[in-house]
């Protein structure tokens, strides 16, 4: 298997060095739509012929994006005979998510409530819920919001 580095120091806290390579990782439309075709095939991965052939690019190209999402830690390859298969490594994933919402606005839980609700809403998958709609995540400009 393809081994990550360790980016979680000794406290159990993200670095910040890795959580910058992390979001550099996804700054970038081709590896950000693969991260979350990752996400979404769950534990069974995806080839990485297949993830360049759906994100309609060479395969070259998609094992430099591979490469760099690998890098950052948030996926590992494992090698299956001819073919390495893809996963999101949702542990590091959780991780960097903890990191940008550890402080999130100011300790004040009552501003952070319509962005856990929205979190919440997406895990258990209602979406499309009256009591879960997108725009309930969005924090008024007055109170934090940008």
């Amino acid at each position: 298997p393809i081994v990550a580095v360790q980016y979680i120091d000794y406290s159990g806290y993200m670095d910040t060095d890795y959580a910058i390579l992390a979001l550099a990782a996804l700054a970038q439309s081709t590896r950000l739509e693969t991260f979350r075709r990752l996400v979404a095939a769950g534990d069974a991965g995806i080839a990485a012929g297949d993830l360049a052939r759906a994100a309609e690019v060479p395969q070259n190209t998609m094992s430099a994006h591979l490469a760099t999402l690998a890098n950052s830690g948030l996926v590992r390859g494992e090698r299956q005979s001819r073919s390495i298969i893809y996963r999101a490594d949702l542990a590091r994933f959780r991780e960097l998510t903890r990191f940008l919402l550890q402080d999130c606005c100011g300790g004040n839980a009552d501003l952070c409530a319509p962005l856990f609700e929205s979190l919440s809403c997406l895990a258990a998958g209602r979406r499309s819920a009256s009591r879960c709609s997108t725009s309930s995540a969005v924090l008024p400009t007055d109170q934090g919001g940008r």
